[in-house]
């Protein structure tokens, strides 16, 4: 098995990278800045093509329009994005048929770049029975990249397995073997995406991988990640976790000048800011790109000999690395990930920082504007397993400190405290052990249901609850009970929990929520409702308690939070709780109205 040294060689381009110092990396990973001279940038501009072409995942063959790009975010199981454009030949015609992420013969955007269809049918649905109305879309995802192992398909279908939690409605997988880039995706969870036939399509020594989720009407095939597309010198394929909010402004620039888009993801714009980029070297085309993003990207890259990961300038989402005994470098949205494939931790992808990876060792590159880290909360109180460092921080020891602080700021006489599964049993056993109110397992969860939070429509969620929470009446009969749970969002699944535990003969509920009260939506990829949705933003907490049902309710104090944080406050995002938002969204309605922080 390869090993990989972290010494970097030179830059591989004479001519690609000369406003790029690369760090000595023999004593470990460097953050260096780019140097953009302008006699070596105008060299670099000037050596590169001006027209760029950007494929659709296959039947195109050697079609091309000037300014104009087409992105394959969907790609047969058995067709090989090529290394380059006139690798492409006619007869590599997509196929029909397939239950995986096959570019289909209907394929309305395949019509439309043969001239089939018109741009009325460009958003036409995968399912004759869903109908997207917007192009806005956010998500809370898992990423996983792998460079340097024999088994990197499978290790990253592990690592999928670990990060399931973060989506449950798509996954893929993409890998580089033989100098081309191969894919698969699906809807549905990874086990039910993945069969041993078809990790034996996805050989090679690197890959990336990708689990979603979407809000209401996003669910479809051709959004799930990774995506993949062809350009005139190579292929390149993204997997993101994030937001990014000025896609729509970004979208619509790209499309006055041609550009056709797939999907409704705003990760589709970045692959066409890296085609239209007038730098040849691959690298520098990802950090023209990067520069134009504003809001939360932590994406891994994958092309024909490289792994690059890039967090943005913010650090809203996590992003870890680590390695394999075999030398094996590993990218992760949670460091579960890294401990499923037996990888050990090694730090996090900084804010503005760009890793590339590839058979000469790994460099470390800042090439994004410095700010302050926000990184967000919110994983700590709800996204992440409790196992996972994320941040640099045990969720574990954080969810488990709001319990104890809860006790101590609303405590209450009771006889049993428990956990609203899974996400609010840390901070239960925290709250039982400051309280010294025993904890029981009251509410038993199934498995076979999703979370809540995150599945794609309210009736689905107002059945959901039914499904998930079994009350256990031996515990819960004849008592006074303390239930603790992560946050409140629209109250709906809160109402019916007090209800659940009331029905099973509890005398008292006690609501005691984990977080501050959540009033704004969050634009950098966590699946919050419109602020007018959000019910701590209409109503007051004893309005809220009364809503519920609770005999009393207890959030969190906002201060509190931070001063578990300490030094470290002022470097997350707490944007859903206090209004103070670090990079204001684009076109947010009177209802979202914001602040800046920067």
């Amino acid at each position: 098995m390869q090993t990989f040294p972290r010494a970097r060689a030179q830059a591989c381009d004479t001519h690609s990278l000369q406003g790029i110092r690369f760090s000595n990396l023999t004593s470990g990973l460097h953050c260096v800045d780019l140097v953009c001279e302008e006699a070596s940038m105008a060299s670099l501009q000037r050596s590169c093509l001006s027209r760029t072409d950007l494929f659709f995942g296959g039947g195109l063959g050697k079609q091309k329009k000037s300014r104009a790009s087409w992105v394959g975010a969907s790609l047969n199981t058995s067709r090989v994005i090529k290394a380059h454009r006139n690798d492409l030949s006619p007869n590599e015609k997509p196929q029909s048929g397939r239950s995986d992420s096959s570019v289909h013969a209907d394929n309305p955007m395949a019509r439309r770049c043969s001239g089939l269809c018109s741009p009325a049918d460009e958003y036409a649905r995968i399912d004759a029975h869903e109908k997207e109305t917007t192009v806005s879309w956010r998500e809370e995802c898992g990423v996983v990249g792998i460079f340097g192992d024999p088994e990197a398909s499978r290790l990253c279908y592990l690592a999928l397995h670990a990060l399931q939690h973060r989506g449950q409605e798509g996954a893929g997988i993409v890998t580089s073997h033989n100098g081309s880039l191969q894919a698969i995706t699906g809807m549905g969870l990874v086990s039910e995406v993945f069969d041993e036939s078809k990790l034996n399509k996805l050989p090679g020594m690197s890959a990336i991988g990708h689990v979603r989720y979407s809000t209401a009407g996003a669910s479809a095939l051709k959004n799930v990640q990774p995506f993949v597309a062809g350009y005139r010198f190579g292929s390149v394929a993204v997997a993101h976790n994030g937001n990014l909010v000025n896609y729509n402004s970004l979208r619509a620039s790209l499309e006055e000048n041609g550009s056709i888009f797939n999907t409704c993801s705003d990760t589709e714009v970045v692959l066409h800011l890296i085609a239209i980029s007038k730098a040849r070297p691959f690298l520098q085309r990802i950090v023209n790109a990067c520069e134009q993003l504003e809001g939360a990207y932590s994406m891994v890259f994958l092309t024909e000999d490289k792994l690059v990961a890039v967090r943005d300038p913010y650090g809203f989402r996590p992003l870890v690395m680590g390695r394999r005994k075999n030398g094996a470098v590993v990218f992760a949205s949670e460091t579960c990930a890294l401990d499923l494939i037996e990888a050990t931790y090694e730090r996090e992808v900084n804010p503005s920082e760009v890793i590339v990876v590839d058979k000469d060792g790994i460099s470390s590159l800042c090439l994004l504007p410095h700010r302050e880290r926000k990184a967000c909360i919110f994983e700590h109180i709800y996204f992440a397993l409790p196992n996972s460092i994320v941040f640099g921080r045990s969720v574990y020891q954080s969810r488990y400190k709001f319990g104890q602080i809860l006790a101590e700021e609303a405590s209450v006489d009771c006889d049993v405290v428990i956990a609203v599964p899974d996400s609010g049993v840390v901070a239960a056993l925290g709250y039982s052990a400051r309280s010294g109110v025993p904890f029981q397992q009251g509410l038993i969860r199934s498995h076979y249901v999703g979370r809540t939070f995150i599945e794609p429509s309210q009736k689905i969620r107002d059945f959901g609850v039914k499904l998930k929470l079994a009350p256990v009446k031996g515990v819960l009969e004849g008592k006074r009970v303390v239930a603790v749970d992560d946050s409140i969002v629209r109250g709906t699944t809160s109402s019916k929990i007090v209800r659940l535990i009331k029905e099973a003969g509890a005398t008292e509920v006690h609501m005691r929520i984990a977080s501050p009260p959540i009033i704004g939506s969050c634009y950098y990829g966590v699946d919050t409702p419109d602020t007018e949705e959000l019910i701590s933003n209409r109503l007051s907490i004893e309005e809220t308690r009364k809503f519920i049902g609770a005999d009393s309710l207890a959030f969190l104090p906002l201060e509190r939070l931070r001063k578990v944080l300490k030094e470290e406050a002022s470097t997350f995002c707490d944007a859903c709780f206090s209004g103070a938002y670090p990079v204001p969204p684009e076109n947010h309605s009177a209802s979202k109205q914001v602040k800046s922080t920067v």
